[in-house]
C-alpha cells in the first residue's frame, strides 16, 4: 500500500461522513420546488473541491443549473485529464417505497441508502477524495487533472453542450473519464464500451374539430384512436423489430469485442423475465439474443399513449384527437433526424383519409457512443479493474442512453472513458437506491492506480493533446 492509498484508508470514515452530508441534499434537477437543493449541491461540491486542494474552482453559469469546475494543473508537460460527474438526481418518489427517507443516508448490510448514491454523489466524490489524497501525501498529482459537474444531467442535460462549447479551451484535454456510469453486474468487473442514441418524438392524430357524441355520430364521425393504433400497429414486424423504411439505413457492422462479451457473460433469460414479472416471449430463446437487443440493436419504443375520456365509469364519445410519445432508441451509424424522417414518412404514407398528422420531435437527440477499442486510455482502465478484481472486465455496451460521449467528442475533440463503481442493480432512479460501501472502497483505490497508470503511458503524451 502506497502513501495515497494508506492516506484514503486512515481517512476513510471522513470520506463516508463527507458522502452522507452530501446525499442529504435533495438536488432534484427536474422539479423547481427542490432549486434551493440545487444550489446546495453545487456549493457543496464547490467547497469540497477548495478543501482536497483545487487551485481553481468556480460555479460555471449554463443558462441553467450551474456546473461546478475545478483544476489542478502542476506540470504542462504532463498530460491532462478531465473528469466529469453530476451533482443532480432523480426525484425520490414515490417516498413511500423507501425503508427509510431518501435524503436521511442509512448504512445496511454495508450498503448506503439514499437518493443520488449510486447515480451519481458515491462515483463523483471518489476522484475528488483521491485528488485530496495526493496533494495531502505527495503534494502533486502524477497528471494534471481538470473536473467538470454539472447539475442537469438527469433532466436531460439541455446546457450542457453550449456549455462545452463556450469552454472549449479552458476544457481542453487529452482523455475524459466519466465517473457516471455504471458496472453492469455486482460479480463481474465491466467497462462500458457503448451506449445506443436517442431521439424523442410525439405522433397526434385528428379527427373532427370537436370531441363528437358516441351516439349521434358514431360509424360516421373518424375516430382518432382507431386510426392511430392501426399507424402504430404497423411500425413493428412480428418479432418486435421496428419495420419502418429508412430506419435502419446507415447502422455500422456489430462491435466483435462486445459480441465476445456477450457469450462469455452466460446471460440467464428466463430469470431475466421472472425478474421483471413477465412472460418470456417467443423472440427471445437464450440469454444471448436478448443482450444482442439490448444493447446492439435500435428500438422504437411506445411511452404513453392518450384520447378521449380517461377518467372513472364512462362517457360516451369520439375523441377530436389522439396521441402517442415514442422514443427510439438509436445504434451506431443512425442519425436521430433521419430516423424521425423515416418515421414521419411512413406514418404519412399509411395514414387513411379523414385524418390530419402531426410529428413533433422533442429536440435533436442524440447518437449511440462507442470507445475506440485500441483507445490507451481504456487498455489503462482495463489493467487497473484487473489487477483489483481479479479478472479481465467485460467490454459491455449500453442499451441507455450517455449523451456526454459524444458531446465530449463533437466540442472538446477528446475521447471518454467510463470509470464508474456503481453497479446496474443498485436501484438509482428508483426507491431504496443504494450504494455498496465495499465498491467506493475499491474505487477509491481504483482511481488512484488510474491516474498514475495514465502518467505512464505513451500515447498521453503532451504531443498528443489539443
Amino acid at each position: 500500500m502506497n502513501s495515497v492509498e494508506r492516506y484514503l484508508a486512515d481517512n476513510y470514515e471522513r470520506a463516508l461522513a463527507d458522502l452522507k452530508a452530501f446525499c442529504r441534499i435533495p438536488s432534484v434537477s427536474t422539479d423547481p420546488v427542490f432549486r434551493d437543493g440545487i444550489q446546495e449541491a453545487a456549493e457543496f461540491v464547490a467547497n469540497r473541491l477548495k478543501k482536497a486542494g483545487f487551485a481553481s474552482v468556480e460555479l460555471l453559469d449554463t443558462g441553467g443549473h450551474p456546473a461546478v469546475y475545478g483544476e489542478v494543473i502542476g506540470d504542462p508537460t504532463l498530460p491532462t485529464i478531465l473528469v466529469y460527474g453530476h451533482y443532480d438526481v432523480q426525484p425520490p418518489d414515490p417516498l413511500d417505497k423507501w425503508m427509510t427517507p431518501p435524503f436521511e443516508p442509512a448504512i445496511r448490510d454495508d450498503r448506503l441508502y439514499a437518493r443520488g448514491v449510486s447515480d451519481d454523489k458515491g462515483p463523483l466524490l471518489i476522484p475528488i477524495l483521491v485528488v485530496e489524497a495526493y496533494l495531502k501525501t505527495e503534494g502533486r498529482l502524477p497528471i494534471n487533472l481538470k473536473i467538470l459537474i454539472e447539475g442537469e444531467e438527469e433532466s436531460g442535460s439541455e446546457h450542457f453542450e453550449p456549455t462545452l462549447e463556450r469552454n472549449r479551451d479552458r476544457l481542453a484535454c487529452d482523455l475524459v473519464v466519466s465517473a457516471d456510469g455504471a458496472m453492469w453486474r455486482p460479480d463481474r468487473p465491466s467497462i462500458t464500451v457503448a451506449s445506443r442514441g436517442l431521439v424523442a418524438l410525439d405522433v397526434t392524430v385528428t379527427g373532427a374539430s370537436k370531441d363528437l357524441h358516441s351516439g349521434r355520430h358514431g360509424g360516421s364521425a373518424p375516430n382518432p384512436i382507431r386510426a392511430l393504433t392501426k399507424l402504430l400497429a404497423s411500425l413493428h414486424d412480428s418479432d418486435s423489430r421496428a419495420a419502418v423504411p429508412g430506419f435502419m439505413d446507415g447502422i455500422k457492422p456489430l462491435d466483435p469485442t462486445i459480441l465476445t462479451a456477450i457469450d462469455a457473460a452466460r446471460f440467464d433469460a428466463n430469470a431475466y423475465y421472472r425478474d421483471i414479472g413477465s412472460p418470456k416471449p417467443d423472440p427471445i430463446e437464450n440469454g444471448g439474443q436478448l443482450l444482442v437487443r439490448q444493447w446492439l440493436e435500435p428500438t422504437l419504443e411506445f411511452n404513453g399513449i392518450y384520447g378521449g375520456y380517461q377518467g372513472p365509469g364512462t362517457k360516451t364519445v369520439i375523441p377530436s384527437s389522439a396521441s402517442v410519445k415514442i422514443t427510439c432508441r438509436l445504434v451506431a451509424g443512425q442519425k436521430p433526424a433521419k430516423v424521425v424522417e423515416a418515421i414521419a414518412r411512413h406514418l404519412e404514407t399509411n395514414s387513411p383519409a379523414g385524418y390530419s398528422l402531426q410529428v413533433e420531435p422533442h429536440g435533436p437527440g442524440s447518437e449511440a457512443f462507442s470507445v475506440d477499442p485500441n483507445l490507451p486510455g481504456l487498455l489503462a482502465a482495463e489493467s487497473v479493474l484487473e489487477e483489483l478484481l481479479g479478472s479481465k472486465p467485460l467490454r459491455v455496451a449500453m442499451g441507455a442512453t450517455i449523451p456526454i460521449g459524444t458531446a465530449f467528442r463533437k466540442h472538446l475533440g477528446a475521447e471518454a472513458i467510463f470509470f464508474s463503481f456503481s453497479t446496474s442493480d443498485e436501484d438509482y432512479h428508483a426507491p431504496n437506491e443504494f450504494f455498496r460501501l465495499s465498491n467506493f472502497r475499491t474505487g477509491l483505490i481504483a482511481w488512484t492506480r488510474l491516474l498514475g497508470r495514465l502518467a505512464g503511458h505513451p500515447k498521453l503524451e503532451p504531443t498528443m493533446r489539443l
